[in-house]
C-alpha cells in the first residue's frame, strides 16, 4: 500500500463547501454530551427533589433556593438538554441553535448551584462550555 505525502500547502485544509470530519465529530460529540448532561441534570433533579441532605446546606448566599427547588430546576433543564441532544444527533437545524441557548442557560444555572455542589457544577460548566463551543464552530448541514 502507498502512502503519498500530502501537497504543500494542502495539508489539513479543505476545499470550500468539504466537510470538515474534525467539525462532524465535534458535532456528534456535542449531541452526546448534550444527552449526558441532561441524564445528569435529571439525577441531580431527582437527587435534589428526593432529600435535602444530598447537597451542601448554604448560608447566607444570594441565590439560595430551597434544594427541593433546585432539583425541579435541574430535572427540567436535564430533560429539555438530553431532547436537544437526541435532535443534534438527529441533524436538526432547530436542535443546534436551541442547544447553543440551553447550553449557555445551563452554564449560568450551574454556576449558581457551585456552592451546592462544586465538582459537580465545574463538570456541567465544562460540558456545556465544549457542547457551545462545537454548535458554533460547525459549518456543515447534516450529521447523521
Amino acid at each position: 500500500m502507498a502512502h503519498t505525502a500530502p501537497t504543500p500547502g494542502t495539508a489539513g485544509s479543505a476545499a470550500p463547501g468539504d466537510t470538515n470530519p474534525w467539525a462532524t465529530s465535534g458535532i456528534i460529540f456535542a449531541g452526546v454530551l448534550l444527552l449526558v448532561d441532561g441524564v445528569l441534570g435529571v439525577v441531580k433533579g431527582i437527587s435534589g427533589i428526593a432529600t435535602d441532605d444530598v447537597y451542601a446546606h448554604v448560608r447566607n448566599y444570594t441565590f439560595k433556593f430551597d434544594v427541593t427547588s433546585w432539583g425541579w430546576i435541574h430535572l427540567v433543564l436535564g430533560i429539555v438538554l438530553a431532547v436537544v441532544g437526541w435532535g443534534v444527533l438527529k441533524g436538526a437545524e432547530w436542535a443546534r441553535a436551541t442547544g447553543v441557548v440551553l447550553a449557555a442557560i445551563s452554564v449560568i444555572i450551574n454556576f449558581v448551584w457551585l456552592p451546592y455542589q462544586p465538582i459537580w457544577a465545574i463538570i456541567s460548566i465544562a460540558i456545556d462550555v465544549f457542547v457551545i463551543w462545537a454548535l458554533c464552530t460547525d459549518r456543515s448541514k447534516a450529521v447523521i
